[in-house]
């Protein structure tokens, strides 16, 4: 795994070391459970060990590492309810966004909504994990962009690095990627035919259906 720092805002060291670190937490670079020695850590990000330790505290004030006893810092595992919890939050948003995408989705909105899913399923076939989790929050995007409440979509972007640890353990389940294709191509449809109510019945079994496929996952 390759580390790269972004030099290019005025931040502290302390702060650069935390973004790239939780990026490569965030996007499953580095796997639930595994050990973050500082001295490996510093010399892949070409840093002392100071701001490497400075960076591990902040990532544990996050939940993102655990200081395990005889072992040292851990990549925090995730935990059923950690899940539940991020994903009951992300259902009643996406509730709430397919149902008013569906009245207020514009041609432009329509035409941006048939194309992510048809990007969806190309980058399904690449079988290139982050690939399909880019293109899968892309088109949930174009889902909140449709509802044309601004609030609404600052919140989901909030949301997404909290949830995007169980997006990426979800797609690399090969055995449900035709029937997240089929889910995307379903929740298309029925907004673009205007149909609210079936709208939400799908986004909910399609967040359900992910959790319980963590859970069973990350149980096993």
């Amino acid at each position: 795994m390759e580390l790269k720092l972004d030099m290019s805002s005025y931040l502290p060291l302390r702060e650069v070391v935390f973004r790239a670190l939780r990026d490569a937490i965030v996007h499953g670079e580095f796997e639930p459970g595994e050990r973050l020695l500082e001295v490996p850590l510093a010399n892949k990000l070409g840093v002392s060990r100071t701001p490497v330790r400075e960076a591990i505290r902040m990532l544990e004030l996050e939940g993102l590492v655990v200081v395990v006893p005889r072992r040292g810092v851990e990549v925090a595992k995730i935990t059923e309810k950690d899940l539940c919890d991020a994903l009951e939050i992300r259902m009643a948003l996406e509730e709430l966004a397919v149902g008013l995408a569906c009245d207020r989705i514009t041609e432009e909105g329509r035409e941006k909504l048939q194309e992510a899913c048809v990007l969806f399923k190309e980058a399904v076939n690449s079988k290139q994990v982050p690939a399909i989790v880019e293109s899968d929050e892309a088109f949930h995007d174009v889902i909140f962009e449709a509802t044309n409440n601004s609030r609404l979509v600052n919140l989901a972007q909030n949301l997404r690095e909290q949830v995007y640890r169980y997006r990426v353990e979800y797609v690399r389940d090969f055995d449900y990627h035709d029937k997240l294709v089929k889910e995307h191509e379903a929740i298309t449809n029925v907004v673009l035919t205007g149909d609210k109510e079936l709208a939400k019945q799908l986004i909910r079994q399609h967040i359900y259906d992910q959790e319980q496929t963590v859970i069973k996952n990350i149980s096993q």
